[in-house]
């Protein structure tokens, strides 16, 4: 059975290359097309489609407002389309506030020249909140009940890594961390260079720890959290009481930033004295750097199958025996503060 899509945007052009890209893929249709947002919620009655493709601004009723809507009267899994700008990045995180899963650029100049990226970027999402919200697809084989549970030790450092489902976990997770956590944190969330800025003051303005997205040259200092650039790699070295390290990232790499960088990096200077926590996620990123952090003697935290948008990330750690225990996202933030902050 083919994933029925609905795509909603004011701009004619987009709707038909959106559509066209959609329609080519095998695993998926597009059932419908909207140019506003009280024309989505309409369509997402009448239609009912699998996923909404949305845009934000729009007229009669924008992106966000649609959301809300559709998420009282009939939820399914909606996919932001956003612009790459710092004002950009505070209404993507609006609309995953209200409910949204996902979002992709909004890249007119690629959607035109038929980049295999894209098309690739935009299908490949669809068919992931998809499967996460309609369980369309069998899930895969995997131990998740909770290991044995036993104290971790004093930890140094704490690494978060997470994707898709990320902004909203984080949310949830900082809004439990009390203030009087001292363990630094570090976030490796996969985000545009645009966005982990707002992003970070974002979470600053929930929690009561110190967050910022972090710079090259940053002292790594009890009670703050640190968002790593997007676009960029971060890594720690631990010298003068621990110092943060921002890089160019090669080409190459698939997740700018990376995961699995930072917590390799967080294995080498901080031995047993690091814990790294693997959230919601497409892939695998984090797993490598997961078997790092194991084997210098750290342990690693998964979030349960339950309570992730997407699964990925933590199946692949758990899958590979490297999870000390797996959590709901609901007890992560408790835990750190009982046994590590």
């Amino acid at each position: 059975m083919s994933i029925r899509v609905l795509v909603v945007d004011d701009s004619g052009f987009f709707r038909r290359r959106v559509t066209e890209i959609i329609n080519a893929d095998p695993r998926m249709e597009v059932v419908g097309v909207a140019a506003n947002g009280q024309e989505a919620i309409e369509k997402n009655d009448s239609l009912r489609p699998d996923v909404i493709t949305m845009d934000y601004e729009m007229p009669v009723m924008d992106g966000i407002t649609a959301i809300r809507n559709i998420m009282q009267r009939r939820p399914v899994p909606v996919l932001m389309f956003s612009s790459l700008t710092f004002e950009g990045a505070r209404v993507t995180l609006d609309a995953l506030d209200a409910g949204a899963l996902d979002f992709l650029p909004k890249n007119f100049d690629a959607v035109a020249k038929d980049s295999a990226e894209i098309k690739r970027a935009l299908t490949d999402k669809i068919a992931a909140v998809a499967r996460s919200h309609l369980r369309s697809a069998p899930a895969p084989v995997v131990a998740t009940r909770p290991v044995a549970r036993s104290r971790i030790g004093q930890k140094d450092l704490v690494v978060i890594g997470t994707s898709t489902g990320g902004p909203a976990a984080l949310q949830t997770l900082f809004r439990t961390i009390p203030a009087g956590f001292k363990t630094p944190i570090i976030i490796v969330q996969h985000m545009p260079g645009s966005f982990t800025k707002a992003f970070a003051e974002r979470l600053n303005g929930l929690s009561p720890l110190v967050v910022k997205e972090a710079v090259d040259g940053d002292r790594i200092q009890p009670s703050h959290v640190y968002v790593a650039p997007g676009g960029m790699q971060l890594m720690v070295e631990r010298r003068n009481g621990g110092i943060i390290h921002i890089r160019d990232s090669d080409e190459r790499i698939n997740y700018r930033p990376s995961v699995d960088i930072a917590f390799a990096s967080a294995a080498k200077h901080y031995g047993n004295k690091v814990l790294g926590v693997v959230l919601t996620g497409m892939g695998a990123d984090g797993r490598d750097g997961a078997r790092l952090i194991k084997q210098s003697g750290g342990h690693i935290w998964a979030q349960d199958e339950d309570s992730c948008v997407i699964f990925g990330m933590p199946m692949a750690v758990i899958k590979d025996g490297l999870s000390d225990e797996i959590l709901p996202l609901k007890d992560i933030g408790g835990r750190l503060a009982e046994e590590v902050g």
